[in-house]
């Protein structure tokens, strides 16, 4: 069986899922690794092309988050040195505010080229950065993001293979060019996700489906506290995309040995920066298995662009509304007094970045204090492109705890938009509160000034 659905896979045969699937056009990555090796020797003539000792990267979901990774691997593990690599994936505006641009040369990132945060986000950079050779583009072939940058005179545009979905992007131009930028060995990652056990590969992806409808639906990924940050990307690709009709994968990233009988435990071990290569290429594939397990799409994220729309919506009926918030030394009990069997907490921080340990020790508040509860955590509006399809599509045992600001955020403009940054995040924060309503999920809005607030 493990064999003749690998035989499928690599032959494109996208009856693997179900009637109406978008795979004939989100198949490409099966060829990335191997593409990309012919590509490293120009990726790498680039990057030693750049004279600045800092990277910012701007993008969103599978843009940013495999970058993000490979970053925070590279700093944990690597004996190489390499620039200073930053990857704002936010509209909060003190994050926005604190990026070293002036320095730094800027990457872009959008597949479509109209997703708003990058695109704000580079409208921003412009008002500090004018000069376009301090610039590059990772976009698809025509996108307006494309166009833009070539009428700039953007020192560089990547357009990607446009067959590839975001969340499969990483061994693309989209992950690759800021591996090259920050010291990766770019032949190495290819090559090590071409040595990837493909029938191994498969089996887990078959485990992990099998799992989920067994009721075994929280994918608890064990990783080490040195490479606890790939729990970013693998968190996306499994939640995005498994999250529908009703079903799903879970996923849970840890640290620890987290125990129960909804839980389906993964270990993973990344000894080096170079093994990214085999992790990243091994769970796109057990992923895409996953999928035929669970007879959903896993190339296609519905409501994510549900998400979107709410934000739009919301913007284009300013003032905001105000929406009703709890205390945070009420947020315990409300979670406990909501737990069913089999539930999950998702934590959905629209705070400032630079409080991931504090989120982290929160997390493991709420799971010990409702008897190991599977509970996730993550940065708005970073996860509105990547869990968020889960929350809104997956199974209905997700009760989803935003936590916002008390106060005001300090004002931060975006050029040509007549709503600022505080606005926006604000915005994002009240249309996917609107979205979990929608599809009938639980929902808890808290206001705070501090995470150790909450009692």
């Amino acid at each position: 069986m493990t064999s003749e659905l690998l035989r499928r896979l690599e032959a494109r045969d996208h009856t693997l899922w179900p009637d109406g699937n978008v795979a004939p056009n989100r198949l490409g990555w099966l060829d990335m690794p191997r593409r990309m090796l012919d590509q490293a020797r120009t990726l790498n003539s680039f990057a030693d092309s750049i004279d600045q000792d800092t990277i910012v990267l701007l993008g969103m979901g599978g843009s940013s988050l495999g970058p993000a990774v490979l970053a925070a691997i590279r700093d944990q593990l690597g004996d190489f040195s390499g620039r200073r690599v930053v990857v704002c994936d936010t509209t909060d505006p003190s994050t926005i505010a604190g990026l070293p641009l002036e320095d730094a040369f800027i990457i872009v990132s959008s597949k479509s080229g109209t997703t708003l945060e990058p695109n704000v986000l580079f409208s921003y950079a412009r008002s500090r950065v004018a000069d376009p050779s301090r610039y590059a583009v990772v976009t698809d072939p025509g996108t307006p993001l494309g166009r833009e940058a070539g009428e700039l005179g953007i020192r560089h545009v990547f357009e990607n293979q446009p067959d590839i979905g975001g969340r499969y992007s990483v061994l693309s131009f989209f992950g690759l060019v800021p591996a090259a930028l920050m010291g990766y060995d770019v032949a190495e990652l290819c090559e090590r996700a071409l040595d990837t056990d493909r029938e191994e590969a498969v089996s887990l992806g078959e485990e992990m489906g099998a799992a989920a409808l067994s009721g075994r639906d929280k994918t608890t990924i064990v990783v080490g506290d040195q490479t606890r940050s790939f729990g970013l990307w693998v968190e996306q690709l499994i939640a995005e995309s498994t999250g529908k009709q009703g079903r799903g994968c879970v996923p849970v990233p840890t640290t620890e040995q987290e125990r129960g009988d909804d839980r389906h435990v993964i270990g993973v071990s990344i000894r080096e920066p170079g093994g990214l290569g085999t992790e990243f290429f091994r769970f796109e594939l057990a992923v895409a298995i996953a999928g035929h397990a669970l007879s959903i799409d896993p190339f296609d994220e519905p409501n994510v662009a549900e998400s979107k729309a709410n934000t739009l919506r919301v913007l284009g009926a300013l003032p905001l509304p105000s929406l009703e918030c709890s205390a945070p030394e009420d947020m315990m009990a409300l979670i406990s007094a909501q737990v069913r069997p089999r539930d999950y907490v998702s934590l959905q921080a629209y705070l400032p970045y630079g409080h991931d340990d504090e989120l982290e020790a929160l997390r493991r508040k709420v799971r010990d204090a409702n008897d190991q509860l599977a509970v996730t955590a993550g940065y708005g509006p970073r996860f509105l492109h990547s869990t968020g399809q889960l929350h809104k599509g997956g199974p209905n045992s997700v009760i989803a705890v935003q936590l916002v600001p008390s106060k005001p955020s300090a004002e931060l403009s975006i050029p040509g938009e007549p709503y600022d940054f505080p606005t926006l995040i604000n915005a994002q924060s009240i249309g996917d509160h609107e979205s979990l309503v929608t599809h009938d999920r639980r929902v808890i809005r808290v206001e705070l000034d501090q995470l150790d607030e909450i009692g």
